[in-house]
């Protein structure tokens, strides 16, 4: 297995009431995602409270993700850091104990120039021998990936797909255009699938598959079976429901709903919260009408 098309899940990482990671949650947690048609599981991600894991979490939760897959779907490691060489530690971690790719967030806070990011991405593919995916998304690091750069980047043989989250659909837009036809490009956005996916994209990395797995799967499946209407169906129908998931910072709504679901994953790391009560209403409202309450 290498990379895939259809819908991946961003996964939680869930917590036990002293705040650390529990993993007979975390495998069952798999276990249902795979049973519900889930594409790939992308473990250590933002979803999955990366930034608040420590070094030594964050390996055993991949090592653990790897084992509890056990081969059913690609497992997606996060590893991404704005040190470059702490980025190639945990990818060439990450290889060794068996993901099938790793995704990798742009540089944040001390951030990059554009030559800055092709150098940061080529020194870790240039470790491993795994695909990778890079990840923009400029709203949490302030640094976008410039198609030209995407372009550039593709150029390396292990560098082999984009999960795209500017929101920004021309961007997106030339960098199908740009892009050679056999490197993936998956939204990172949950309201822009069906968008993306019309010029070309092969899928999402999702944070509604963390609660509706097999409806965002048929939503990408739909679509590369050329049932545009129904994938389109599906990406509207859902809109209230993405929109409610992204109502306060991603991924308290999700860990909330899922909670709510009776899911059981526990709290957030700080400096993640509780949400306010009228979000949680609004949550509410749109899990029952989605059927998940």
């Amino acid at each position: 297995m290498s990379l895939f098309k259809g819908a991946g899940v961003a996964i939680v990482t869930p917590f036990d009431a002293d705040n650390k990671i529990n993993f007979t949650k975390l495998r069952e947690l798999i276990d249902w995602q795979i049973s519900e048609k889930t594409d790939a599981i992308i473990i250590c991600g933002t979803t999955g409270e990366a930034p608040t894991l420590r070094d030594d979490e964050h390996m055993e939760a991949i090592k653990f993700a790897v084992e509890a897959v056990a081969g059913r779907v690609p497992v997606i490691a996060g590893t991404g850091s704005n040190d470059t060489q702490h980025a190639i530690e945990m990818s060439q971690y990450a290889e060794s104990v068996g993901v099938d790719g790793l995704l990798l967030v742009t540089p944040y806070y001390n951030k990059a120039t554009q030559s800055g990011l092709i150098r940061h991405f080529n020194a870790i593919a240039d470790s491993v021998n795994i695909p990778i995916i890079l990840y923009s998304v400029p709203g949490r690091t302030s640094v976008n990936i410039d198609p030209q750069t995407v372009l550039a980047l593709s150029k390396h043989p292990n560098i082999q797909g984009i999960k795209e989250a500017s929101g920004n659909i021309a961007q997106v837009v030339e960098i199908a255009r740009l892009i050679p036809e056999d490197f993936y490009l998956y939204s990172g956005n949950d309201d822009m699938i069906v968008p993306l996916m019309s010029v070309g994209g092969d899928g999402v990395i999702s944070v509604l598959s963390n609660i509706m797995p097999r409806e965002t799967h048929d939503m990408v499946m739909h679509y590369l079976d050329g049932d545009f209407a129904k994938s389109l169906e599906l990406q509207l129908g859902l809109k209230p429901l993405i929109d409610a998931l992204f109502c306060e910072v991603n991924p308290i709504p999700v860990k909330t709903a899922l909670n709510l679901m009776g899911k059981e994953v526990g709290p957030l790391r700080g400096p993640l919260y509780e949400m306010e009560p009228k979000n949680v209403e609004r949550l509410e409202r749109e899990l029952k009408a989605a059927g998940l309450l």
